[in-house]
Parts: structure tokens; sequence; C-alpha cells
């Protein structure tokens, strides 16, 4: 899973990476700071790993991961190479998911590229240059094929046209596309564009430390009021207070938190959010050499699952072996779980649970 951190400059997008990645990428006062994009790839936080660690006196933890990258910060007139216009584009269209951090905190020793503090109107600017992107992509496939798809009267291209056609009048009138419903057939064909207005976005409110245990902060509701229009989701953080907690052994790290009030990390929100925005969750296998998380999309049936391990996994599939996690640690090892009938065998119709402990038979 690749996540995208955008944002306009200096909004705390850079010191957010540092605190997720522990990546140390440069985070200055001005504009542009970021020219390539920083990527870190990060361990998925999960409990469950150690635990299962212990139980098999494993030699090796492997946690699932993310990427993030780090993308310049975006200017209005982005979408016509304003700025780092084309590469930040370009970078975006790569990714999975959008982290759109926009700053929710006045400090007139950090300048703001508009010079006052308004996450509307910084939503907009960056949605409005991805959606100028977007619409000049489509108005020049319309433009080559409305005609040909009259005339040769082709099912998939006439769909693909009046598809297109559809997300070109939303976005004249400033609605992204992932705010427009698709058919099944719609979502394999809209596919093969990598649309950045249908990309799913989480809105990271960036805020000042103090205001960490408290509620009431104008900037924060509306970021909040944009992503319920538009079903996206919000992350409340401190970013510089995040960047502080990467330098804190694990005890260290928990006291701080306690004494803030703050439950989970910057990146344990972050992950819970982009595994929920995307439909994913992890299965597990365990071992003496291994143990390790996997992720797949939720709905994944057994053998695609065991592909995620290795492709003959999948091609010879026989049957999997599976205990949910909670059966297996109340039980206490695998054996006993067997005796107590909590192991079962699945075939290939099964649909993976999050959680899922298993082990694959197949043919080589």
């Amino acid at each position: 899973m690749k996540i995208g951190v955008v944002g306009l400059p200096n909004v705390g997008k850079s010191s957010l990476f540092n605190a997720i990645t522990e990546a140390g990428a440069e985070s200055a006062n001005y504009p542009f700071c970021t020219i390539e994009p920083n990527i870190g790839i990060v361990d998925v936080p999960d409990k469950r790993l150690d635990v299962l660690g212990k139980m098999y006196n494993t030699q090796k933890i492997t946690p699932a991961s993310i990427e993030f990258v780090d993308i310049a910060g975006l200017v209005a007139g982005a979408s016509h190479g304003e700025g780092l216009g084309n590469k930040f584009l370009s970078h975006i269209r790569e990714v999975d998911a959008i982290v759109h951090v926009v700053r929710c905190f006045e400090n007139d020793k950090i300048i703001h590229v508009c010079g006052t503090i308004n996450p509307k109107r910084d939503i907009e600017t960056i949605e409005m240059e991805l959606a100028l992107a977007d619409l000049e992509q489509v108005t020049k496939f319309l433009e080559k094929n409305e005609k040909i798809a009259r005339q040769n009267k082709d099912k998939t291209l006439v769909a693909t046209v009046e598809m297109l056609s559809r997300i070109k009048q939303a976005l004249e009138v400033g609605k992204q596309a992932r705010t427009l419903e698709f058919s099944e057939e719609e979502q394999k064909l809209v596919k093969n564009f990598s649309l950045l207005t249908l990309k799913p976005v989480i809105y990271v409110a960036n805020i000042f430390e103090d205001e960490i245990a408290s509620s009431d902060n104008k900037y924060v509701e509306a970021v909040k009021e944009i992503a319920k229009e538009e079903n996206s989701k919000v992350v409340v953080l401190c970013a510089k207070l995040e960047e502080e907690l990467v330098g804190l052994d694990a005890e260290e790290k928990e006291l701080f938190k306690q004494e803030l009030g703050i439950k989970e990390s910057g990146l344990e929100k972050l992950v819970a959010s982009s595994y929920d925005l995307l439909g994913l969750m992890s299965y597990l296998t365990a071992g003496e050499k291994e143990v390790r998380a996997w992720t797949i999309v939720k709905g994944t049936k057994a053998p695609q699952a065991a592909g995620k391990i290795h492709t003959d996994f999948e091609k010879g599939f026989i049957k999997a072996e599976i205990v949910s996690y909670a059966d297996l640690i109340e039980a206490g090892s695998f054996l006993k779980a067997k005796e107590k009938g909590k192991v079962r065998m699945e075939g290939k119709e099964y649909v993976v649970q999050d959680g899922d402990v298993v082990l694959f038979r197949f043919n080589n």
C-alpha cells in the first residue's frame, strides 16, 4: 500500500512524515523544501505478532508495511506547471490513497503560502488543481474517442465514454470523481485512467500541542465538514508533537502519551484510517522461523490470499488450515486449538477473515 502525503507548503507535511517514518526528511520554513518525494517504508503496528512470536518462539517477526511518500507542496496553478506542479501530479497518480495535511493552527513565525489560515480555501486549492488535471486528461480522451464510440458501437468504448462524460460534468462544477457512484463494470474501466480526484482521502488536521486535549478548534471543524460532505476521513494530530515522540523509547512514549491524554500515535491513527478507507485487513502466518502479517483486501478468498505469499501457492492451492487468533491464544498453542476443534480446513470459496492464522496446503 502506497500513501501520498500532500498539502500546501508549510502545513506540516514533512514534520508528519518525519514522525511516522522516522526517516528524517528535511523540514524547513520555506516553500518547496521537498522537491523530490521522500519515501519511507513503515511497519504496521500489530500487537498480535509479538504475542504469536512468544508462543512460537519465532526467529523473526515481519509486520505488514505501508509506503509513505512525502510529495512536494502544491500551489495554485500546479495543473499548468506552476511551482512543482507536473512533478507533484505525476507522483500522486502512483499512490493508492492520499493523506492531505491541512494547517489548523496560527503561528506568525511559520509562513503560510497564502498569508492566512483557512482550511477550506487550502483544501479547495489542492482539489481544484487535481480536478483541472483530471479534466484535461478526460477531455482529451473524449475528444479523441466520442466519435469513434458512436460509429463502431464497441461496448467497452461506449461504456468508457459514457462514464468519462459523467466524470467530466462533475469536474466542471468542482466535484471530485470520488464523490460519484460507479457500477461494477465502471469501477474496472475507471482504474485505467489513474484519476487524481478518484483517490480516497484522509485529511490530517494539524494542530498545536496545547490543543490536543481540546475539541474547540474552528479550523478542525471546517475540515470535518468538508470530509463529511465527500465521505472522507479525518485524523486530528499535532505533527510537531509526533516528531518529538520519535526520539523516545517505548516506555517514555507511553508516559508522554498518558500525560497528554493521547491513546494512539499519529502513525497508529493513520494506519487504522488507511486500512479502513481502502477496505484492508491482515491475516497471519506463524511458525518457528517467522511470524508474519499479510495485507489483503476484505473479501479476499483463500487462494488469492495464498497468492500474496507466492503465486505458486495460489496456482496449486488445495486447502487452508485456519484458526482464529482469538481461539489460538485462548487454547495456548496450535496443537491444543486443534484438539479443541478450533482448527478447520477451508477450501477455495473461503473468505479469509482479519486475524486468521493460516497454513496453506498446495501442490508444487
